[in-house]
């Protein structure tokens, strides 16, 4: 895949992680751009352009597409960050609720990859 951002993810290792692993990947550039958001505007650009790939990775993904719903959450999700980063903000989503949003699945990625005692 040339020109992609991830290239090693893009290759096929994506489609090995959990949907916690995936969503909580996409959440960090997401937090990223936020964080640059209104500072440097180039780095913002870049780390959304970065979640913006990983969405469409999740997207394609063969394992999501018997779910409907999940497709059509990961696609809303996807629609919410580019109108809050870049649109009009029509949902009316806030830093805050797209960053809670994101960190409950990196919280159950961790929590899923920490071993039971």
């Amino acid at each position: 895949m040339s020109g992609s951002l991830h290239r090693e993810l893009a290759g096929g290792r994506w489609w090995t992680l959990s949907i916690f692993e995936q969503m909580g990947n996409i959440g960090s550039e997401v937090s990223r751009a936020l964080n640059w958001r209104g500072r440097n505007e180039a780095l913002s650009e870049n780390a959304l352009a970065r979640g913006l790939e990983l969405f469409d990775l999740t997207l394609s993904d063969p394992r999501w597409r018997p779910s409907v719903c999940r497709l059509r959450e990961i696609a809303r999700a996807r629609e919410v960050t580019v109108d809050f980063i870049v649109g009009d903000n029509v949902y009316g989503s806030t830093e805050e609720s797209l960053r809670r949003y994101f960190d409950h699945y990196a919280i159950v990625a961790r929590n899923r990859a920490v071993p039971k005692p």
